[in-house]
């Protein structure tokens, strides 16, 4: 788990609905959220625009705990939830969900794909990395959280993918989609062969271009 901090600074809602949703972003360059879990109710919150936009610039907000000062009150909590303007560069809304140190959460953590540009099957095959995910849900207690899990891909060849289960995975944290069986062992990436390839080319460079007679015919005249 990283050593970094993430705190937000929130306040009680209590003005709800659509509505006040929207004055809150136009006025007062907030956005709505939502605290929820434990065996406490969800509380409504408010934060400020310009604090969460900063906060996830960081790629560790998204798999950390992160302190939410609510007036005197601390909680901890890790982001579930982030909802975005669909044309602008805005936040509309964030939930999250508190954190108790003694009991496992579920939490995306990114993936970080390393050795790429040694990969087998890129730099002797002329093939190319697909990803097909890019991010693992993990199960962990909090004091075990990964800031972003490692995929090596030295050694794959042309035709060869990861799977979640090819995955070594931190001490203490397990994959979700693989406590549901076999069939949940999603491909992570795979090296893609070259689509054409050099065979053609080689044939036409050895041909004899249009109009041009053989060596040997030359000699005769």
């Amino acid at each position: 788990m990283s050593k970094e901090e993430f705190e937000l600074d929130c306040s009680l809602r209590t003005d709800l609905g659509k509505g006040a949703s929207r004055r809150l972003r136009r006025l007062n360059e907030a956005i709505p959220a939502v605290l929820y879990g434990g065996e406490q109710e969800p509380v409504s919150l408010t934060i400020a625009h310009k604090d969460i936009a900063k906060a996830i610039e960081n790629e560790a907000f998204f798999s950390h705990i992160i302190t939410l000062n609510i007036d005197s009150k601390k909680e901890q909590a890790v982001i579930k939830d982030l909802q975005r303007h669909p044309a602008k560069p805005f936040i509309l809304h964030a939930d999250f969900q508190r954190v108790r140190m003694d009991r496992e959460l579920h939490v995306k953590v990114p993936i970080h794909f390393i050795n790429e540009e040694k990969c087998k099957g890129v730099k002797l095959g002329g093939g190319s990395i697909l990803k097909t995910l890019n991010e693992i849900e993990v199960a962990c207690l909090p004091d075990k959280l990964p800031e972003y899990i490692e995929v090596d891909m030295e050694e794959l060849d042309l035709g060869q993918s990861i799977h979640l289960s090819d995955i070594t995975l931190p001490e203490g944290v397990t994959s979700v989609a693989l406590s549901h069986g076999e069939d949940s062992d999603l491909s992570v990436a795979i090296v893609q062969a070259p689509r054409g390839g050099g065979e053609d080319e080689d044939t036409e460079g050895d041909a004899p271009a249009e109009g041009d007679a053989p060596a040997e015919d030359s000699d005769d005249s």
